[in-house]
């Protein structure tokens, strides 16, 4: 194991500004894919679409929440190019690299803590989100949204990492969510993140009831 990548480092220590970390990830979108899966070996993308795939029809319509430069929509579309994947996330400059993939059927600008004014109830058959759910970034409460635009009964599949599984609030948030009847815990499996560094995550994969 190596040191953490000093721009991780710098991702994670973000306090959750939307501003902040929409110049931070601008600055970063062309040589993110690289930094992550070959200097770090980011598996999120990989273990959230496997996740995804096995629970939902082959022709389903699911969201890619925080979609950064698609490298989970093109893990998605390489298991099962049937799905329809839209995709949201904060940063433009991310967006540009999703759109240039030619997979996904609608790509737009979203703050995952706020609202998703734009996206109706009960939409998503699926909904996926690596990476987003970390320290510095989406809190628990942005998990509340995913809730609403999916439809009962569709998997919504997160990655957590560990520095925020219980720090955060994300594993008393997943509880509540069980306890008031609002979803079904179907996995949470302690998991590798990034292989080439002594850093693990939680995927977590929950039922819309």
């Amino acid at each position: 194991m190596h040191d953490e990548n000093p721009l991780l480092k710098q991702a994670i220590s973000l306090t959750g500004d939307p501003d902040a970390i929409r110049d931070f990830y601008a600055d970063w979108a062309d040589t993110y894919d690289d930094d992550l899966l070959q200097a770090i070996g980011y598996v999120g993308p990989r273990i959230a679409a496997e996740a995804l795939v096995k629970r939902v029809p082959e022709t389903a319509l699911v969201l890619d929440a925080g979609c950064g430069t698609g490298l989970v929509g093109s893990e998605l579309n390489s298991r099962n190019s049937a799905l329809t994947i839209d995709g949201i996330d904060l940063t433009p400059a991310m967006l540009e690299h999703s759109r240039s993939r030619g997979i996904y059927r609608n790509l737009s600008q979203a703050d995952m803590m706020a609202p998703l004014s734009g996206i109706d109830d009960n939409v998503y058959d699926g909904i996926v989100s690596a990476g987003v759910f970390t320290n510095g970034h989406v809190g628990p409460k942005g998990i509340d949204e995913l809730l609403r635009i999916a439809k009962p009964g569709a998997p919504i599949v997160l990655t957590v990492r560990d520095s925020a599984w219980e720090a955060d609030g994300f594993k008393a948030k997943v509880e509540k969510l069980e306890k008031d009847g609002k979803t079904r815990t179907l996995e949470i499996t302690h998991s590798p993140y990034h292989t080439k560094e002594d850093v693990s995550c939680e995927l977590v994969v929950l039922e819309v009831i």
